[in-house]
């Protein structure tokens, strides 16, 4: 299982923007393939740094799922939102794998 988590700067006058364009992916990216842990967007400290956080089995299924997402009506939209509004300034991903198994809840 690998975990993608995107690193995003955004304008920060353009936060609903990025909420709205969160709210779209956890609706379209579960469906398309990758469990999504969720969307976080700036809340104190920086007002620029958002992140998304989702995980998938393999850089395999990753491509396919790629792929699923690029031809869904939903992320076709979502895409076109963000090139419109111009909220995402710079979007980095980074692939990470869990190492620290087992783990489980705080008591």
């Amino acid at each position: 299982m690998l975990t993608c988590i995107i690193r995003y700067h955004i304008d920060p006058t353009k936060k609903d923007q990025f909420a709205q364009y969160a709210r779209t992916w956890g609706q379209a990216i579960p469906r398309c393939g990758a469990d999504l842990i969720g969307y976080f967007a700036p809340h104190e400290g920086s007002s620029t740094l958002a992140y998304g956080i989702y995980t998938i089995e393999s850089l395999a299924a990753y491509e396919a799922y790629r792929e699923r997402l690029a031809n869904d009506p939903l992320g076709q939209e979502n895409y076109a939102l963000a090139q419109r509004e111009r909220f995402l300034l710079r979007e980095d991903r980074t692939w990470l794998k869990l190492v620290s198994t087992p783990h489980g809840r705080r008591a």
